[in-house]
């Protein structure tokens, strides 16, 4: 582990495993860096890196991996780039990039921007890969 208190960044090196409140966050490296109100930034790179995070007021975790993770605390948004997965119950999507909210408990996905070939357009070279299981209807 290597700390700078003076630009007030840690990066620790090896298996780590960060815990935030109730998400576990496991990568190779994580860089962390803290602002003034003492909010926290982290980068977390792996093959892959991962999540998990229980959501309030279920019994159900949001499971995530990706080789890169963006962590911030402010914003309760974590990033995972390249190869981005995320689960939860039967629920699971897969793209290059996914934002997830754990406050609000929403993501978005996005598919590889780069095109296939030089003549394809942005934004074709991927596609989002999802299964969303049918909720079950409480009786009225």
């Amino acid at each position: 582990m290597d700390v700078d208190d003076r630009s007030k960044t840690s990066v620790f090196r090896g298996s780590v495993v960060m815990i935030q409140g109730t998400m576990v966050l496991k990568a190779d490296k994580v860089t962390v860096r803290e602002d003034g109100k003492g909010n926290q930034f982290a980068t977390a790179l792996g093959k892959p890196a991962t999540f998990r995070q229980k959501r309030d007021g279920v019994d159900e975790y949001m499971d995530g991996q990706g080789l890169r993770m963006e962590y911030d605390s402010l914003r309760q948004i974590i990033e995972l780039h390249d190869n981005a997965e995320v689960r939860r119950g039967g629920d699971w999507a897969r793209g290059q990039f996914i934002e997830y909210n754990s406050e609000t408990s929403t993501y978005r996905v996005i598919g590889d921007t780069r095109p296939k070939d030089a003549s394809a357009a942005p934004g074709t070279g991927g596609r989002v890969r999802a299964v969303i299981q049918p909720r079950q209807q409480t009786p009225q």
